[in-house]
């Protein structure tokens, strides 16, 4: 879409011809930059142009070229709301940093900082973690859920899953929202209603997105507390297509 909207010069009601429309150069927009007032007086208390505009029967081909004009604004301005959600959504994510996001070792942890123990969760729930080295990365967010071992399968890696752990990037492969939402057991994207199944490798069941969200390979530590093996199997977000 990109296109600019007209100018709101569009939206001005203008003087018959023959008089002076006391324009010094400043227009008539008020602060908030709608181009009449809110009454039917102008500033010095005299009847306004818009009200004369509206007043005088000669003025029918004016006044029928400024309803084209509103409504030419007006589309163009619902246009431009409905698109602009999706511009922005394009570029909801942008892979910034190359490096790593996880690697041999690293703790899982929550917003708060804390490392996640074994019975943090319960069977059908989900929490979103974090790297602990590297927690702002724009990458970094992670789905871990808990199911029954024996619940998983499909594409689900199992040498990458621990104890009914399993984690996937929370980044949608179609154009980087967080995958926020869950419907039953299936993991929701909000932004475009992509769909991914926990229990197989969050492969994609519905929707735009690609390919399944990358699975983290993660493990128990000594101390049991959850780490993971290496990092994601694929490319994060909207990368590797």
């Amino acid at each position: 879409m990109g296109r600019e909207p007209p100018s709101a010069d569009l939206g001005r009601s203008y003087p018959k011809p023959g008089e002076d429309d006391g324009n010094t150069g400043d227009g008539d927009a008020s602060e908030s930059g709608c181009p009449c007032s809110s009454d039917d007086t102008g500033a010095d208390g005299s009847p306004s142009l818009y009200q004369d505009f509206y007043g005088d029967a000669r003025a029918e081909m004016e006044r029928r070229d400024y309803a084209k004009a509103l409504a030419t604004i007006g589309g163009l301005t619902a246009i431009g709301s409905l698109t602009a959600p999706l511009v922005g959504l394009s570029r909801v994510f942008e892979r910034e940093y190359t490096g790593p996001i996880y690697s041999d070792g690293v703790a899982l942890i929550d917003d708060a900082g804390e490392r996640i123990a074994e019975d943090r969760l319960g069977e059908g729930e989900q929490l979103t973690v974090f790297p602990k080295p590297r927690p702002g990365l724009a990458d970094a967010p992670t789905l871990l859920v808990r199911f029954p071992e024996d619940a998983y399968g499909g594409d689900t890696n199992s040498a990458f899953t621990v104890s009914g752990y399993a984690a996937y990037s929370k980044v949608c492969t179609h154009a980087g929202c967080m995958v926020a939402d869950r419907d039953g057991q299936t993991l929701v994207c909000p932004c475009h209603s992509g769909r991914f199944d926990p229990l197989s490798g969050a492969a994609v069941t519905g929707g735009p997105p690609p390919r399944s969200l990358p699975q983290l390979p993660i493990t128990l530590s000594s101390e049991g507390y959850l780490v993971a093996t290496g990092d994601f199997e694929g490319p994060v977000g909207t990368g590797g297509e």
